[in-house]
C-alpha cells in the first residue's frame, strides 16, 4: 500500500514540479527518491543486496541506457532541423504552405506547416521554433487569441504525424526493436486513423477558437513578440527535398537496419540540406553546434524521466499495476495500449514510456500469439496520448519558452488536441484491429 502511495504519489510531484518551472534533470531524481523512500527500496548499491535493486543504480542505468540506445538519432535529427531553420528550408517550406492556404486558413496553416515537417523528420521542438513566428503573424492578421498558438503547433507535431506508419519520429521507431517490425506496420489502421485524428482534432480545436472569439477573445501584441526575417528563402521545392530524402532513405533501408536505418536517413538529410541550400545558410557550423547542444538538452530530458521510471518499476507498486493492465479482459492490445499509456504518462515522455514499457510487455504478448503489427502500432498511438500531461518537456518548452503562454490559459486547448483526440483514435485504431483490418 505504501509502495502504491509512493508510486502514484512521486508521478504526482513530477507534474507538480514540472508545472512549477523544476528543471527535469533535477525533478526526475528527485521524484524518484520520493518512490523509493516510500517504497522501501535501498538508495544506494552498498546498502542493497549483491545485484539487488536501488536508487541510484536503477535511475542510472535508466537514464544511461535510454543515452546509449538513442543518442545518435536525437542528435542527428537535432541537427538536421537546426541546419534546415538556419538555411532558412524550414521557413521556406512553412511560408509556402501558408501562403498556399492563406489567412483566412491561419490555424489550418500553422498546422498543415507542422505536419509537413514533422512527417519529414524534423525535431518537434526545431518546428515549433520555426512555425511560431509565421503563427504569431496569421492570428495576429486573423485577431484570433494568441492562447492557441501552442495547441496549433503541438496538434500538427505530436499528434497524427509523430506516430503514424511511416513517420521518421522515434515515437514510431522503438518498437521495431522489441517487435521485428518496420517502420509501416499497420499502415492500413494507421491511415484511416491519421485522418480521423487530423479531421476531429483540427474541427475541435476550430471550435474552441471559434467560441473563444464569440466570447470576446481577441489577439493580444507583446513588446518581445518575434518578427518573420525578411532575409532570402530557398524556393520551397528545393526546401522539400531534404525532408524526401529523409523519408526515402528510412524506407531503402528500414528492412535491413531497423531503427539504426533513421541515422543514415537523418544523416542523409543533413548532408542534402548543405548541398542544397549553402548560399542560405548563416553559419552551417554554428547551426550544427546548436543542433548538438539541443540534443544533449533533449535526450537529458528524456532519460531523466526514463531514469525515474527505471526506479518506478522496481518497486513492488509497479508490477501490481502491470499484472493489473496486462490482465484486463478482451483484447490484448486493451492492456498493451493502457499500459504504455499510463506509463508514458508516468514520465511524461512518449518515446521514454515506450523505453521503459516495451522490454517489458512485449515478450508477454508476443508469447500470447499478438499480431506485431497491430501491437507495434497500437503502442505508438497510445505512447501519443498520455505523455502530453502538464509536465510533457514539450509541452513545457512550447507553451512556455516558445509561446510565452502559462499553462492556465493555454494547456486546456492543448490537453484536448494531444490528449483527448489521440486517445479517441487509439480507440478507433484498437477496434479496427479487432475486426481484423491491416492483421
Amino acid at each position: 500500500m505504501l509502495s502504491m502511495i509512493g508510486l502514484i504519489g512521486g508521478l504526482a510531484l513530477l507534474i507538480y514540479l514540472t508545472m512549477k518551472g523544476m528543471n527535469l534533470l533535477v525533478a526526475g531524481p528527485l521524484c524518484a527518491l520520493f518512490v523509493a523512500v516510500l517504497s522501501g527500496l535501498p538508495l544506494f548499491p552498498q546498502l542493497a543486496p549483491d545485484g539487488g535493486a536501488n536508487l541510484v543504480t536503477n535511475y542510472m542505468t535508466g537514464f544511461s541506457g535510454f543515452v546509449a540506445s538513442w543518442y545518435l538519432m536525437f542528435l542527428l535529427g537535432s541537427i538536421f532541423g537546426k541546419v534546415m531553420e538556419d538555411s532558412g528550408a524550414a521557413d521556406s517550406v512553412s511560408k509556402w504552405v501558408v501562403d498556399k492556404l492563406g489567412m483566412k486558413q491561419a490555424v489550418l496553416a500553422v498546422v498543415a506547416a507542422c505536419a509537413i515537417l514533422t512527417y519529414g523528420g524534423v525535431s518537434l521542438f526545431v518546428v515549433a521554433f520555426s512555425v511560431y513566428p509565421m503563427a504569431l503573424s496569421l492570428f495576429k492578421q486573423a485577431d484570433l487569441p494568441r492562447r492557441f498558438i501552442p495547441a496549433a503547433l503541438a496538434f500538427g507535431s505530436v499528434t497524427f504525424t509523430m506516430t503514424s506508419a511511416g513517420s521518421p519520429e522515434i515515437q514510431n521507431w522503438i518498437p521495431i526493436e522489441h517487435l521485428g517490425t518496420t517502420p509501416y506496420a499497420g499502415w492500413e489502421v494507421s491511415l484511416i486513423v491519421a485522418v480521423f485524428m487530423a479531421v476531429f482534432g483540427y474541427w475541435w480545436l476550430k471550435r474552441m477558437i471559434t467560441k473563444a472569439v464569440s466570447n470576446g477573445e481577441r489577439f493580444v501584441a507583446r513588446k518581445n513578440d518575434p518578427v518573420v526575417a525578411n532575409k532570402e528563402l530557398p524556393n520551397p521545392i528545393v526546401g522539400l527535398i531534404p525532408l524526401l530524402v529523409v523519408l526515402i532513405i528510412s524506407f531503402i533501408f528500414h528492412d535491413s537496419l531497423k531503427q539504426s536505418a533513421l541515422i543514415i536517413a537523418l544523416l542523409g538529410g543533413v548532408i542534402a540540406t548543405y548541398l542544397l541550400n549553402r548560399k542560405y545558410f548563416t553559419s552551417f557550423w554554428n547551426a550544427v553546434s546548436d543542433g548538438t547542444m539541443g540534443a544533449l538538452v533533449a535526450i537529458g530530458n528524456t532519460a531523466a524521466v526514463v531514469g525515474f521510471g527505471g526506479v518506478a518499476k522496481a518497486v513492488p507498486a509497479f508490477q501490481v499495476a502491470v499484472d493489473a493492465m496486462t490482465s484486463i479482459p478482451g483484447s490484448p492490445l486493451i492492456g498493451g495500449a493502457i499500459a504504455v499509456s499510463v506509463i508514458a504518462g508516468m514520465t511524461g515522455s512518449a518515446s521514454g514510456g515506450q523505453a521503459i514499457a516495451l522490454p517489458l510487455l512485449a515478450p508477454h504478448y508476443m508469447d500470447l500469439g499478438v499480431n506485431t503489427e497491430a501491437l507495434h502500432r497500437t503502442v505508438a498511438i497510445s505512447s501519443g496520448a498520455l505523455d502530453s500531461l502538464p509536465h510533457n518537456g514539450y509541452v513545457v518548452t512550447t507553451v512556455r519558452a516558445i509561446c510565452g503562454e502559462s499553462h492556465k490559459d493555454a494547456y486546456g486547448a492543448v490537453g484536448i488536441v494531444t490528449v483527448v483526440v489521440p486517445l479517441i483514435g487509439l480507440a478507433l485504431a484498437i477496434a479496427l484491429f479487432s475486426i481484423g483490418l491491416g492483421i
